[in-house]
């Protein structure tokens, strides 16, 4: 770019006035304020990384990054950008966003949807293609949930709430990673609402877990560590006599801190907290897991793993991937995203041939899992541009198998 060329701060506000669109408009689009669009615009703040460029193109409907970056060479945003919607999203989208509008208000029995929930849950988490299975069911479990609120009235309300929260807690699964984030903070804000509504604690902790999450890959550091320490702290006063899973969602909560700290690049403060978090899960015992968040010893360990690779220690990564035996994750999803941080490992170590191998086997394990997960379309597209030797066709196949093109 010469010296004469519009700043990439500068494209973006160009393209921004073209398309018609306030700073206030593009800074809700991506997740961030009016101001720091205008920082970035002026040049203020440097230049954004590649996820938010594309963030922002998709918003202002460009579709060569070039655009923005002034480079030459066209480079379309589908290269970086999540992955195609899954099929059943739409469905899903409907029954979140209709029903304030709706009239029915025909009795739900809620033992009967409490079991279907439960189902729901256990689908999600012995499934490889756990997204298609939750499509098929979220619409009428989103939608009777959210009729039995309506329907029932005190104590049998405070219920039906618990439930839906429960429903909110479970679609937020089904919506992440797919090229529709605002669906994942209206699940999110919904889960925690429908907690405080129902005055149960636990729902307000289990809700708030979701909501961290989304905090935290958007980048809102300090909130996803109030979040979190503000939902264990609607548990650790019952603690002493709670059922297990209030404990597990304190331990669960203070993993999220750890990882949010590794984020950061905080390593004591990162490795302080997934100790606390490791020690919740030490005493809960092997044979413990909580439905929601994995969590249990087999998980702590994986979440070690991503702890190195974030904190870019490459060598206790790798360690921490060798002391742990995939198999024992019972959840197949979260096996295949543990083994989608090996190969973030691999790929960390310069080990390209181990990062293929690694990346084929989390595919293979929950497919869904790899495809929409944008470090495995990232791995994958740097293993297209740099294939190991003699593994051309693996990694086109593995390619294929993500939709990475």
């Amino acid at each position: 770019m010469s010296t004469t060329d519009p700043s990439i701060g500068a494209r973006i506000r160009q393209a921004r006035e073209r398309a018609g669109m306030s700073r206030p408009v593009l800074g809700g689009f991506v997740d961030r304020s009016a101001e720091w669009v205008k920082a970035v615009e002026t040049g203020r703040l440097q230049t954004p990384k590649l996820q938010m460029l594309t963030r922002i193109a998709r918003a202002l409907d460009i579709r060569d990054l070039a655009e923005l970056t002034g480079n030459d060479e066209a480079v379309s945003i589908s290269k970086f950008a999540p992955g195609a919607a899954h099929q059943a999203l739409y469905d899903v989208q409907s029954a979140l966003t209709e029903y304030r509008l709706s009239p029915d208000t025909r009795p739900v029995d809620l033992a009967h949807l409490a079991q279907r929930l439960a189902a729901a849950w256990k689908v999600r988490h012995s499934s490889p293609d756990h997204r298609t299975q939750l499509g098929a069911l979220l619409p009428d479990l989103i939608r009777d949930s959210q009729r039995a609120v309506r329907a029932r009235w005190d104590a049998e309300r405070r219920e039906a709430r618990r439930i839906l929260a429960g429903v909110y807690q479970l679609a937020d699964f089904y919506v992440a990673f797919q090229p529709a984030p605002e669906l994942v903070w209206l699940v999110a804000d919904r889960a925690v609402t429908e907690g405080q509504e129902a005055d149960d604690p636990y729902a307000m902790a289990a809700g708030a877990w979701a909501l961290v999450q989304a905090l935290r890959e958007s980048g809102r550091w300090e909130e996803a560590i109030s979040v979190a320490h503000d939902g264990a702290a609607q548990l650790e006063p019952y603690l002493e006599s709670a059922p297990d899973d209030w404990r597990g969602m304190v331990g669960a909560l203070r993993a999220e801190n750890a990882l949010t700290y590794a984020r950061r690049g905080r390593h004591g403060q990162a490795w302080r907290c997934w100790e606390s978090a490791y020690d919740i899960a030490r005493k809960l015992g092997p044979g413990y897991r909580h439905v929601q968040t994995s969590f249990g010893l087999p998980v702590m360990q994986a979440n070690a793993v991503t702890l190195g690779v974030e904190l870019r220690r490459g060598g206790e990564a790798l360690q921490a991937a060798n002391a742990l035996d995939p198999g024992d994750i019972v959840s197949v999803p979260r096996r295949s995203r543990h083994l989608i941080e090996v190969a973030r490992v691999h790929a960390l170590q310069g080990d390209w041939a181990a990062t293929l191998a690694t990346l084929d086997q989390a595919e293979r394990t929950a497919p869904e899992t790899a495809r929409f997960n944008g470090w495995a379309r990232e791995l994958t597209h740097k293993l297209m541009d740099r294939p190991p030797g003699g593994e051309a066709a693996a990694v086109r196949s593995l390619a294929g198998r993500v939709g990475v093109r």
